[in-house]
């Protein structure tokens, strides 16, 4: 395994492709008062002491970038094209202006032929001032890469049918959208010290780990601590499903930090 310098890891969101609260709902987790319980879309900052980068760029993406106040931003990393994954990178363009330069994106050929057709106008010829600058670099799973000076492990998983990556950052692994994983990069997890993995409610999906699946997941791969993301409002109140985890397990919150 590639060493990785000491790293930050900030959630930015935690939730589902609806957020929580979700929209016009009135149920115990939408109306709680705990600000645990208030969830943006997933996605995380991963920092090292030289280099700052962010996986995935969700409609909540500026809010998130405000929150944390990321003041420089080296590179996106995307895991798939779903709208809830991708749909802030216009706000890249804060980025460009104050950094003077093209933001390095790191996609699947899949997602970058979304990025084209969400975000024609990033790669026309003729550019209005002011649009959003980007440098594609095309990534596979069996392709570790570097974003300055933190190596990147992309690992498959599929989202029913729909190929996703997820990613190895030295001992700490992120994987958001899945629901099956082949014993082949299982591997790439093995020895990770903390495991970040999709848990969307208790009740079965056709396209994501259960909370249940999701335990099973991390005992089988005896990952000794882990956190559970892409949380749905069906899944109940973060302090409440907290205390039926196993020690060592937890969900994930918007704005919680890791040392790795």
């Amino acid at each position: 395994m590639v060493k990785a310098p000491e790293l930050k890891i900030t959630f930015l969101g935690t939730g589902t492709s609806s957020g929580v609260p979700m929209i016009a709902c009135d149920c115990a987790v939408c109306t709680s008062p705990d600000d645990k319980d208030k969830r943006l879309r997933s996605s995380i900052l991963v920092q090292s002491k030289t280099t700052t980068l962010v996986v995935d760029t969700t409609p909540d993406f500026r809010t998130q970038m405000l929150r944390e106040n990321v003041r420089k931003l080296d590179a996106v990393i995307f895991t798939h094209p779903h709208k809830d994954h991708i749909a802030g990178l216009d706000d890249i363009k804060a980025y460009n202006f104050f950094q003077h330069q093209d933001m390095d994106v790191y996609a699947n050929q899949l997602t970058q032929e979304a990025l084209h057709r969400d975000y024609f106008y990033f790669f026309t010829e003729n550019k209005y001032p002011g649009i959003p600058s980007v440098r594609l670099h095309n990534i596979s799973s069996d392709e570790m890469f570097w974003v300055g000076d933190i190596p990147v492990i992309p690992i498959l998983v599929y989202h029913l049918k729909m190929p996703v990556l997820g990613f190895r950052f030295g001992d700490f692994t992120y994987i958001t959208d899945a629901n099956r994983i082949e014993e082949s990069e299982k591997e790439k997890i093995k020895g990770s010290k903390i495991v970040v993995l999709n848990a969307l409610r208790k009740k079965a999906h056709i396209s994501h780990f259960t909370l249940q699946e999701a335990v099973d997941l991390v005992e089988e791969l005896e990952i000794p601590e882990a956190y559970f993301t892409h949380i749905s409002h069906q899944l109940g109140l973060n302090k409440k499903i907290n205390e039926e985890l196993p020690s060592h397990i937890h969900l994930a919150y918007d704005g919680l930090v890791l040392h790795v």
